[in-house]
């Protein structure tokens, strides 16, 4: 993660891990919660791979799955939802090049 990570001392799933993420979802169900979110970190060097998301999305039922960090380009955005993502979050891309925005939410409506 970045620096909420840091700060948060929080520890990272492995993406080579997807089973992890995925209990995390189930825990997120079975505690009734509407959400969960798979969050990369602020600045994250890479987004969170397809197969983690996938692997969160196969059980995640009526959850609506969040996925945020390192998500730069309309194909990040798009791979996270082909994945599963029902929502995605971006913020340095949006900070640093608003326009790059725009090319996000474009390349997923046209999903």
């Amino acid at each position: 993660g970045g620096a909420a990570g840091y700060v948060g001392r929080a520890r990272p799933i492995p993406y080579d891990r997807p089973e992890i993420g995925a209990a995390y979802v189930l825990a997120a169900r079975y505690l009734g919660m509407k959400y969960a979110y798979l969050e990369a970190g602020s600045g994250a060097p890479k987004p969170i791979p397809p197969e983690f998301i996938a692997a969160a999305a196969k059980i995640k039922e009526d959850l609506t799955l969040i996925v945020g960090g390192g998500i730069r380009t309309p194909e990040d955005a798009l791979r996270a939802v082909k994945a599963g993502a029902d929502a995605i979050v971006t913020g340095t891309v949006v900070e640093k090049d608003p326009k790059k925005a725009v090319n996000i939410i474009q390349a997923i409506k046209k999903r």
